[in-house]
């Protein structure tokens, strides 16, 4: 799984934020498995409202099987702000818990549009990578606020042609997707039949780790995000990502099941 940060938590994350349905104010609840070498590695679950003029996302990544047992990780991620047309305008960005064994915590906030300000970064920067330059984080969005902007991209168009400049405290990054086509994916997971295929690209510009070679860091990432409609009545949602690592062939994330919520009630009034 080396140099594919695109695994990493935050990306991650992203990659799985879902659209909101237009039609209600409710919070969508989502399952998702992440295989590698034929093994589950990652439990995914993903809570999230982007209806109305504001958005919430929040994700819960833990790492499972053999994975968990090598290497620890449960985290979450949340991401707050508001809607300005199509376009993402976050307001708060936050990461919490334990990922490669270490503490990781990630507090930005947004006083004003496009201007990022760094409350907490735990470990710091000089720990294991570089900084990223401040001129590198003007005008940019979290992971979460771009695949936001991605998914009610397909919800509007049809299509999933975007792209974002993203910072999430340690990486800067352009992320860009381009319309495949539709295809019928077999029945895995959730899902089965007709999904719109997206080509999703994300190049690193800045925060590699100090261990990486920095033109092998900055080359471009490839992942392939399908989306389909696994609620009746509602828009389509990412419903299978796959993604190529060094030495675990495919990583596969899938869907394995998906809710909504009541307005105003959150995965963990549900749960108690």
């Amino acid at each position: 799984m080396a140099r594919s940060w695109l695994l990493h938590p935050a990306c991650l994350a992203g990659l799985l934020a879902l659209p909101a349905p237009q039609a209600a104010a409710e919070t969508l609840l989502a399952h998702y498995l992440v295989r590698a070498a034929g093994l589950q590695v990652m439990d995914v679950e993903a809570e999230l409202a982007l209806d109305g003029p504001r958005y919430r996302v929040r994700t819960h990544i833990r790492t499972t099987g053999l994975a968990g047992v090598l290497s620890r990780g449960d985290q979450v991620t949340s991401a707050e702000g508001r809607w300005q047309g199509g376009e993402p305008v976050p307001v708060r960005y936050r990461v919490e818990g334990i990922w490669r064994g270490g503490r990781r915590e990630v507090a930005l906030d947004w006083p004003s549009p496009g201007q990022p300000v760094l409350r907490a970064l735990d470990p710091p920067n000089e720990a294991d990578r570089e900084a990223v330059p401040e001129g590198l984080t003007r005008n940019t969005m979290d992971a979460l606020s771009a695949l936001a902007k991605l998914t009610r991209t397909v919800a509007r168009t049809g299509r999933c042609d975007a792209a974002a400049a993203v910072y999430d405290g340690r990486r800067r990054a352009d992320y860009s997707v381009t319309t495949v086509g539709m295809e019928s994916l077999p029945a895995e997971g959730g899902v089965a039949g007709p999904a719109l295929r997206c080509a999703f690209e994300s190049r690193l510009l800045a925060g590699r780790r100090g261990e990486e070679d920095p033109e092998e860091a900055r080359r471009p990432q490839p992942a392939t995000v399908w989306f389909a409609r696994p609620l009746p009545g509602r828009e389509p949602i990412p419903v299978r990502i796959e993604m190529p690592s060094r030495w675990f062939g495919t990583i596969r994330v899938v869907l394995a099941g998906v809710e909504a919520l009541p307005s105003g009630q959150e995965v963990a009034q549900q749960r108690h």
